[in-house]
C-alpha cells in the first residue's frame, strides 16, 4: 500500500518469507542496487525468513557468491557495514549455475525453500539485458517455478508497440498478469510518492491543479554521464526509448491522473492508464533529437549512428483538466549537470496594479518545483515585497527537504522499496501490459519518422533548438537560485 512504510515498519507487517531468484546476480545492477538493497531490507527488519539463490551463465561457488554480494555491500550499501548482521545475510545467499539448465535451478530452489517452510513464496527478478527476457521465462517455465511466484521485469519493456505486444503475449503464456511487475525504479522515489501525497491530501492545491490555474509542466532530467561503456545497449535504444516511454511518461501520469477513489494499486493503475489513453501521438515537429559530440566513439557505437543522447519534446493530453496545458519532456547524456525534477508553472495573474519596474513577473510565473533525487525536495516560488520603501519584489521561495524530518533515516530507496512491493503484490508502482502498449502508440509518431539528431557539445545543455521549442517559455534548469543547503 501507499504510505511511509519503511518509517512504520511496525506496523506494517512484512512479506511472507520468499525465495528471491535473482538472474544476472553478477551483474551491474545487482551489484550496485539488488544486493545492497536486499541486505538493507533484512538489517532494517522488513523481510521475514528470506533466501536468495543467484545465477547467470558462469560457475561460481556459494562462498564466491558471498564474497562477491559482501564486497558489493561494502561498496554500493548504506551506513555502517555490521559484521553481526552481515553474518547473518550471507547465509540467506546461494548460487547455481545458468548453464546448467532448469533442472539445477529448480533443484536450487528448492533447497531453499526446504530451510524457510511450505509457507514461502517465491520473487524471481530479471536483472537482464531485455532480449534474455524471453529465455529466462521459458527457463522458469520448464523448471517448474511459476507456482506461488511473482516476476520482476527490468526496462524497456519492447521497443515499440509491436515489440511490447509480442513480449507481453510470451510472458502472459507462462505468468498471469498480476504475477507480473514491471519495474520503473523512478517511481520507487519518495518524491514521486510526494506528488500524491501533497495533491491529494492538501486542500490546498488539488483545487488549482487543473488548466485554470497551471500554465504549463516540465519534466526534467538530464545526466552528466554519457553511454559509459553500455555504447551495443543504448545504440539499439536511444533517449527516447531508455528514459522517455519508460520513465518521464509514468511520472507525468502521477503529474496528471484524476484522484483515484482510494490509495490502492488498482485504482492508481486505473487513473494512470487514463492519462495514458488520453495522451496524443508524440509528432515529430513537437521534438528536438540530439547527440553529443564524440559519441560515435564509444565503443559499441555504430558508425554514423543517428541514435539520439539527448531528447526534449511537448505532449499533449487532451482531457477536460489539461486541455491546452503543454508538460514539456527533456533528457539527455553528457549534459552540464545532474537532475531530476518536476515544475509546475502557474498561470500569472495580471500585472496592471503594479507600478511599472516593480519587478513583478521579471523572473517568470510561480513555481512548484519537486526534485526527484533522494533528498526528496520541494519548493514553491512566488513574489514577495522587498523591505524598504515603495512597492518592490522579489522572487522567493518556501522549501522543504526529507533530510529535515526525524525519520529520513528511515527511507528505502528505490530498489528496496519495489522488491518490497513485489513480494507483497502490491502493483501500485509497476507497469500494466496495457499500459505499456498504450505509451508505445502514443510514441509512434516519432519513432515512425524521428528528426535528424542535432550535435551538442558535451557539458552543454544540449541542442540550442529546444529552446525554439518550449518559446515564450523558459526551461527551469539550470536553476537561477539553487536549493537552499
Amino acid at each position: 500500500m501507499i504510505g511511509p512504510q519503511d518509517a512504520a515498519a511496525d506496523r506494517i507487517a512484512p512479506p511472507d518469507p520468499h525465495v528471491v531468484v535473482l538472474f544476472g546476480a553478477s551483474g551491474d545492477l545487482a551489484r550496485r542496487k539488488l544486493l545492497p538493497g536486499l541486505f538493507h531490507l533484512d538489517r532494517a527488519g522488513h523481510l521475514s525468513d528470506c533466501r536468495v539463490v543467484g545465477t547467470s551463465l558462469e560457475a561460481m561457488s556459494d562462498a564466491e557468491f558471498r564474497i562477491l554480494a559482501r564486497e558489493a555491500c561494502e561498496q554500493f550499501g548504506r551506513g555502517r557495514f555490521d559484521e553481526e548482521e552481515w553474518d547473518r545475510f550471507e547465509r540467506r545467499l546461494s548460487w547455481v549455475d545458468g548453464s546448467l539448465g532448469p533442472m539445477a535451478l529448480a533443484d536450487a530452489v528448492s533447497e531453499a525453500e526446504a530451510e524457510i517452510g511450505e509457507r514461502s513464496r517465491r520473487l524471481h527478478y530479471l536483472s537482464v539485458p531485455p532480449a534474455a527476457a524471453a529465455q529466462v521465462i521459458r527457463t522458469l517455465a520448464d523448471a517448474g517455478l511459476t507456482e506461488r511466484s511473482r516476476v520482476v521485469m527490468e526496462k524497456p519493456f519492447g521497443t515499440d508497440l509491436a515489440s511490447a505486444r509480442e513480449l507481453n503475449a510470451m510472458v502472459h503464456e507462462v505468468f498471469e498478469e498480476d504475477q507480473v511487475f514491471r519495474i520503473d525504479h523512478f517511481l520507487g522515489k519518495e518524491a514521486a510518492l510526494n506528488i500524491l501525497a501533497l495533491r491529494f491530501a492538501n486542500g490546498l492545491f488539488e483545487p488549482i491543479w487543473s488548466r485554470n490555474f497551471i500554465d504549463h509542466v516540465q519534466i526534467d532530467v538530464p545526466e552528466t554521464l554519457t553511454v559509459e561503456g553500455r555504447g551495443s545497449f543504448y545504440d539499439a535504444t536511444g533517449a527516447f526509448r531508455d528514459m522517455v516511454v519508460t520513465h518521464l511518461f509514468q511520472v507525468l501520469a502521477f503529474v496528471a491522473m484524476e484522484p483515484p477513489v482510494e490509495l490502492a494499486p488498482k485504482a492508481i493503475t486505473v487513473e494512470k492508464e487514463k492519462v495514458f489513453r488520453s495522451m496524443k501521438g508524440i509528432r515529430p515537429r513537437d521534438v528536438v533529437r540530439g547527440q553529443y559530440e564524440g559519441y560515435h566513439d564509444e565503443p559499441g557505437v555504430e558508425p554514423g549512428s543517428g541514435t539520439e543522447t539527448f531528447i526534449a519534446l511537448e505532449c499533449r493530453i487532451d482531457n477536460w483538466r489539461w486541455s491546452g496545458v503543454p508538460f514539456y519532456l527533456r533528457t539527455g547524456k553528457g549534459l552540464a549537470e545532474g537532475a531530476r525534477i518536476i515544475s509546475i508553472a502557474f498561470r500569472e495573474p495580471p500585472k496592471s496594479m503594479f507600478p511599472e519596474g516593480s519587478g513583478v513577473g521579471l523572473k517568470g510565473p510561480d513555481h512548484l518545483t519537486f526534485d526527484l533525487d533522494e533528498s526528496s525536495r520541494i519548493s514553491l516560488s512566488y513574489y514577495g515585497k522587498r523591505p524598504g520603501p515603495g512597492m518592490l519584489v522579489d522572487k522567493l521561495s518556501m522549501q522543504f527537504s526529507l533530510n529535515e524530518i526525524e525519520t529520513q533515516g528511515d527511507t528505502l530507496e528505490a530498489y528496496e522499496r519495489l522488491i518490497r512491493d513485489a513480494m507483497g503484490g502490491d502493483h501500485t508502482l509497476f507497469n500494466t501490459a496495457e499500459g505499456i502498449e498504450e505509451l508505445w502508440n502514443t510514441a509512434a509518431p516519432m519513432l515512425e519518422d524521428p528528426p535528424e539528431a542535432i550535435v551538442y557539445p558535451r557539458g552543454s545543455w544540449g541542442p540550442v533548438e529546444m529552446h525554439d521549442l518550449i518559446a515564450p517559455h523558459r526551461w527551469r534548469l539550470p536553476f537561477q537560485r539553487r536549493w537552499r543547503g
